[in-house]
């Protein structure tokens, strides 16, 4: 059975996710930093999920789930889907506050290359698979979206050097769509966005990815899913 990384599985897409690889057969190490709603989470995805709470901007957390997928057999396969949106309602690039920019880069370009260090060397024995979650805000400009964008167009650009220095390892940066988690709620704070599809929607879609193993680079799963 093929062991999988996701953080940020207590709700939303990493919790699709989650439940989705697990009913293909994954055994799989699931975080999120509110211990609790990670416990629930791991009892609704099933009893090869290993729940390890914590903040993934800690190194020794980092470790932790590196670790524990080890002693399943070691990582096939790294999701880093943990992000923070930044401020809500997002403010513009003019007046956004640098100490908060800071934070949203720390947890989602620092934080999810400190764990893809860590899980390489397992990574390249066993020609695993690396999926950063990131968005059409970073590569489209829409006002408001400097910051979180800014921050996955870096990370999609590390995923991109990665791919081209780690030739054994299949890198995807993942494009899921506007879906309706309550990030996305906290992006437009005054609309309902009950017209967004679930993130269950987008879960065949991605299993069909991680098995079918195409090249490294960036997907947006609403194409794969019109392929599968």
């Amino acid at each position: 059975m093929p062991v999988a990384i996701i953080t940020g599985a207590s709700r939303g897409l990493g919790l699709a996710l989650a439940t989705g690889l697990a009913e293909a057969g994954w055994r799989l190490v699931v975080d999120a930093r509110d211990a609790d709603a990670l416990t629930t989470a791991a009892g609704w995805i099933g009893a090869g999920a290993v729940a390890v709470p914590g903040d993934v901007t800690d190194p020794a957390h980092r470790a932790a789930l590196v670790a524990a997928a080890d002693e399943l057999g070691g990582v096939d396969l790294l999701v880093n889907n943990a992000g923070i949106l930044g401020p809500s309602p997002q403010p513009r690039l003019g007046a956004y506050p640098l100490d908060v920019l800071r934070s949203v880069y720390e947890v989602n370009v620092v934080a999810p290359l400190g764990l893809i260090q860590l899980a390489l060397p397992g990574l390249r024995s066993r020609e695993g698979s690396v999926v950063t979650v990131s968005s059409d805000a970073a590569v489209e400009g829409y006002e408001g979206w400097g910051g979180y964008g800014s921050a996955k167009a870096a990370v999609e650009q590390a995923s991109n050097v990665l791919a081209a220095e780690e030739p054994a390892v299949r890198v995807w940066r993942v494009d899921p769509g506007d879906l309706r988690t309550r990030m996305h709620q906290e992006a437009f704070p005054d609309e309902d966005i009950s017209d967004r599809p679930l993130p269950e929607t987008v879960v065949p879609a991605f299993v069909h990815l991680v098995t079918s193993r195409p090249p490294s680079g960036r997907v947006r799963l609403a194409e794969v899913s019109a392929r599968a």
